[in-house]
Parts: C-alpha cells; structure tokens; sequence
C-alpha cells in the first residue's frame, strides 16, 4: 500500500492573515521592469496535515514543533540506537576562560563590596577610590585567568582610551548587578568594547563612519521581536507594507510579524544552490521597488549556512540608488564561522540595523545575551523625521513621560524604551552582570592579536562537515563563505544518485519528506529539521554540524543510508510483485 502523503510545505512565510499568493508586475516607475514579485500572507505556505500524519502531529505546526514531536519516537526507536539529534543549533561546546574570568571579576568585586561593609552575608557597595590598585593586588599575574584579566584592562586603557578606573568600577558595579543599568540602553565603556568586537569579527576591521550604537539585549530573539515592534510603534512599518525577505530562512523569525499583528506582506528574495546559496542578481533588482520598505536577512544564512559574497553587497549599494529609503535588517548570528566575514551593515550603515548574538560561539545560548547596532547617521531616524506632522505629535505626547526632549530620541533609544513600554525607560536595558559578561566575551577576542578559540571553533566545525559529508559520499564544498554551522542534504539527490531515478520517484509518490523524517527517528533513532520549513526546496533536510561530535555525524549518514535501504527493498518488491 502507498503511504501517507502530505500536502503542501510548512510555515515558512506567517505575516498576518491566510491569502493566496499573487503575482504582481513592478511598476517601470520603480526601476525595475518585468520584474514578478510573489507577495505572501499567513497561509500562503501553512501545512495543512492529512491522514496518519495529521493525527499524530495536529492539524498544522511549524517545523520545530514538528522537530520536538520527532524527538520523542527517537528516544524509543525501534533499532535501540542512541538518540542522535542533529536538529538543535545549540552547540556542545562552551568557553570556559570568559567563564572562569567572569567568576574571578565577581570575586574581586565581591571583596570591593565587602571593603565598604561586612556583616555576615551582606556587604555594601564598592568604591571607585584607588580600585586599580586594589585590582592589581587582587589578581596574580601566574595565573592565567588573572592574567587574561589584567591584559583585558591594559588594553582598554591603552587601545580604547578607557580611564582604568572608570573601567573597573563599572566592571565591579556591573557584574554585582544592584543598579539598573545607566545608561539604560547600554553601558559607557561597554558600548567600547563590544564596537571594537564587531569591528573586528563582522567589519573585516572596517571603520564605521558616524559610529555605531548599540543596545545589548535578551538574545537575537528579543532583538527581532524589539525592532519589528518598534519600527511599527513609529510608523515606519505599517499595516500593509512590504517587506522582502531572503529565503531559505530561519523560521521562527518569519512567525513575529504574525504574532504581533503588523498585517505585513512579504516578498520572496530567493537564494538557490545553483548559484551556491548567494542571491542572484535578478532577485535583488526586486529590491528597487520603492513599495518595498524592509529587507530582513540570515548572514550567513540558516539554513544554507553561506554568507553573501562581495558582489552581492555591491549589488545590494546599488540598490540604495533606487530605493534610499530601504531598510535592511540583518542577523549576522554565524559570520565568526567565514573567515574575513564582511557583514552588510559595515558595507550600508546607513540602511542597515545589525542584530548579532554571541549564543553559537561562545555556547551561550541560555544566556540569552545578543545586540542591536545601528549607524548614528541612520534612515530610520531620517524618517521619522520626516513622518506627518500629527504622528510625530503622538509619538512625542509617548515618550514625553520617559525624556525631555522626545522629538530628539533616537530609534535606537526608542528601541530601548519601547522594550519596557516606556513608562518604565527608566528601568529598561539588559542586565548589568549579562553586559559584563559580553564584554569578557568580547575581550577574550580582541585583547590578543590572535584568536586561538575561534580557529579551534571553526575547525571543530569543519571536522564535521567533512565527515558527514564525506559518510554520506557527497562532495564538501570548501568554498570560504561557507560557516558549515549547518549543512542542508537533498535527501532526493542523493536518493538520486545510489538508486537511480525510479526508486527516487517511487519514494517522492509513496513516503513525504516529514514521512522520511518521521522514519528515521522512529526506526534510527536520528532527529534532523524539515528543510521546506525554512523554505528551502522540497527533499531538504537541515543538519546541525554544531551540537554532536565527529563520529555521532558519520553515525547519522549510516543511519539514513539504513533506512534508504530498507525503502529501496520494499521498493523491490512492489517492482516483483508487479512484473508477475
């Protein structure tokens, strides 16, 4: 008997309501001519679940719950294998010097606090008054956490021009974590440094004309729901706009539009494998369009884990000369993983507003820690200025309750205010001990001329991909904008590829993609994602190279190619059974 057959592809675009999709000519005002644009609403790519699939999954889901739902037949698979879940991003290594440094900077200002008051378990708070020496004589120069530590200040003092004791006291008051923080979008000196990291690790060292500001926060999640909110509390974004995205996309991002109500309509700017996951010239002519007003972005992308190349930034300027009032929003999560990452905020600061997260690197990801930067010369502040007269009025009668002067916030401020509904501004920002705690991260980075942790990442990384790839008897791509955090399988190809076309047709009519997936973890005790979750072409699947060790990936390639295996025999004997 033929198996169940899914219809349709899972969540990938979730704006507001559910709708067709429509194709609709650019206007040859815009710049561009004969250009088609798919628009999407909610719907346009819901899954709609049938049959036996339907039943044990709900009638629909987004391909993370699917993923979870997987998790549990793993944990009892039929084989008895070890559970293998490739499908979480989360990596399964940590550092631990920004720990052990981050523990050494409480104890030092444990004993600041204790100077100033002791009883029992309560002591007071520190004083700024000679702490650089009460610093030195606290850390030992043989030990190599204090060391790090005390080269960390040296060179905020020498190559930041820091004043050392300013520095170490907002360390010890900050990471004590008794004040809000103040400024409340973000610390002085930590501003500093985290500008130097990103330089360093997402600019390729470019220098940002105008500066950068930046507003640490819950995670690139909350960074996402934080912008999305407020460019509509400012009306930059209204009901109705379109916004382009790039696909194959993280899917949860694709869901905030939805379940904050904007009513937004997005438009598909598609990167494929043909041109290795970079996005075609013709897709980014669609950006010219005026009547598109955001572009939001994976850089590198997830799940195809590419970062744009050179030329498609450059395309991308270009694009500015058409549509100056473009915003570009861009998660540059994994550009640590591409050597000489070049992010698209450093080439477009004035268009751009940057989310990044230090989670992937450094094994951060409950820490729940990440940053918004935006330009000081920026297009979103150039437009609220230029917004009518009655909406600025109603914006300031808001923020009036939170600063003096409200016609002057800046978007980032609003941001920041907006983040606790502005009347507690005053309370807002990330915790102290978190900012702290990205600045050892940060520093850990830039205080020495090389960086032996992100080599070690990125080999760990590539360790992997090879031997996954090399298992399942693919060829690796070695490409430099490759991050291989995750590496996407045409499961069809390599069907394809060992079998031939007719089982590959067979098991395209009788087993769907989620059928597969659902196979593997109930009879091989293997977890991958659902590639067309994230909108990446059908027979995809998403493995994560970051949260298993070596030999558990050549495990998973040996698994699938079981299962095939066993499909292609069923496959045989519905063939024999035929020919008599």
């Amino acid at each position: 008997m033929k198996r169940r057959i899914i219809v349709s592809v899972i969540c990938i675009f979730i704006m507001l309501m559910t709708g067709c999709n429509v194709s609709v000519n650019v206007p040859s005002s815009s710049g561009v001519s004969d250009t088609s644009i798919v628009e999407h609403k909610v719907g346009d790519y819901s899954q709609k679940m049938t049959d036996d699939t339907a039943k044990q999954f709900g009638d629909e889901l987004s391909a993370f719950e699917i993923t979870a739902e997987q998790r549990k037949l793993a944990a009892n698979n039929e084989a008895g294998y070890p559970e293998l879940d490739a499908g979480r991003g989360n990596p399964n290594w940590i550092n631990t010097k920004v720990r052990s440094a981050f523990t050494r900077l409480m104890d030092f200002a444990n004993e600041e606090c204790r100077l100033a008051m002791e009883n029992k378990d309560m002591a007071g708070h520190g004083n700024k008054d000679g702490i650089s020496e009460r610093f030195d004589n606290f850390m030992n120069e043989e030990d190599e956490i204090d060391s790090f530590l005390l080269d960390a200040v040296s060179h905020c003092e020498k190559e930041l021009g820091m004043d050392r004791d300013d520095l170490l006291f907002e360390f010890s008051n900050g990471i004590i974590g008794d004040y809000y923080p103040d400024p409340s979008r973000c610390l002085e000196n930590t501003e500093k440094i985290l500008n130097e990291y990103i330089t360093s690790t997402l600019f390729n060292g470019k220098t940002i004309e105008g500066g950068t500001d930046i507003f640490p926060t819950e995670g690139g999640s909350a960074a996402m729901c934080y912008v999305f909110h407020s460019l509509n509390h400012n009306h930059v974004l209204k009901q109705g706009d379109k916004i382009a995205i790039g696909t194959p996309i993280f899917t949860p991002y694709l869901e905030i539009p939805d379940v904050n109500d904007y009513g937004l309509v997005s438009v598909d700017i598609t990167s494929d494998k043909e041109h290795n996951w970079d996005i075609d010239p013709d897709e980014l002519d669609k950006l010219r369009n005026k009547d598109i007003k955001a572009f939001f972005l994976v850089n590198p992308s997830n799940p195809a884990s590419h970062a744009l190349s050179s030329q498609t930034i450059e395309i991308l300027k270009d694009v500015m000369n058409d549509n100056p009032d473009l915003i570009i929003l861009t998660d540059d999560v994994y550009g640590t993983f591409v050597p000489g990452f070049e992010s698209v905020y450093s080439a477009i600061p004035h268009n751009t507003i940057l989310v990044y997260s230090f989670s992937k690197l450094y094994g951060v990801t409950g820490w729940r820690i990440g940053l918004i930067a935006m330009n000081s010369d920026n297009v979103v502040d150039r437009l609220i200025s230029e917004l009518p007269d009655e909406d600025k009025k109603d914006l300031e009668k808001e923020y009036c309750i939170a600063v003096s002067e409200p016609d002057k916030l800046k978007f980032i401020d609003r941001l920041t205010a907006d983040s606790r509904s502005i009347g507690l501004y005053h309370t807002s920002g990330l915790s102290t001990p978190s900012q702290i705690f990205m600045d050892i991260m940060a520093l850990s980075h830039t205080t020495y001329e090389e960086d032996e942790y992100i080599k070690t990442a990125n080999a760990i990384i590539n360790e992997r991909y090879c031997a996954l790839m090399n298992a399942l008897g693919l060829k690796a791509d070695t490409a430099n904008d490759n991050a291989r955090y995750y590496a996407l399988i045409d499961i069809n190809a390599l069907i394809c590829d060992k079998y031939g076309e007719d089982f590959a047709k067979w098991r395209e009519d009788n087993i769907s993609d989620i059928d597969f997936l659902n196979d593997l973890a109930k009879k091989k005790g293997v977890v991958l994602m659902y590639g067309p979750g994230f909108d990446a072409p059908k027979g995809n699947v998403r493995i994560s190279l970051a949260n298993l060790n070596t030999e558990d990936y050549v495990q998973i390639a040996s698994r699938i190619m079981e299962l095939l295996d066993e499909y292609y025999e069923e496959f045989e004997d519905e063939e024999g059974k035929k020919a008599a």
